[in-house]
């Protein structure tokens, strides 16, 4: 192939990937994360009371701690990891160990998270519960879809 057109078809073929690009982020529809869109449930279509709100507020506020440790947890878990991968260079048992920690780490986040959604859950009425239900659902389902 002559060298003018394998620059001419590397740069159509550059053009058409940003073109497709844009088109895509621009038409097709941006995926919610499902506690984006559970807060959004709670908070805008629940119609809480002032007493709900405090008290949905004082669980965020516990839970935004306990969530921030967990994370920094699964990030050095994270690290120790990528350490075990570059000391061994594949699936040894300091590989293992670490996949395994952090696999603890992820389960209790898990964990967590349900309690707090069911600490929420508690606060509200039949009526708000009812409609809460069917976001958690949604938010755990949706991607699966």
């Amino acid at each position: 192939m002559k060298p003018r057109l394998l620059v001419l078809v590397a740069i159509v073929a550059f053009a058409a990937a940003v073109a497709g690009v844009f088109l895509g982020r621009h038409f097709l529809p941006h995926p919610v994360a499902g506690g984006v869109e559970l807060h959004d449930v709670l908070h805008s279509k629940l119609d809480l009371d002032d007493r709900q709100k405090a008290q949905i507020e004082l669980l965020e506020q516990r839970f935004a701690v306990r969530r921030r440790a967990l994370e920094l947890e699964l990030r050095a878990d994270n690290a120790r990891l990528a350490d075990a991968i570059e000391t061994e260079h594949g699936n040894g048992p300091g590989v293992a160990a670490a996949v395994d920690q952090s696999h603890q780490a992820m389960g209790q986040l898990q964990k967590e998270t349900l309690g707090h959604i069911f600490a929420m859950r508690q606060i509200l009425r039949p009526d708000q519960a009812k409609t809460f239900d069917q976001a958690v659902v949604h938010a755990l389902t949706d991607d699966a879809r």
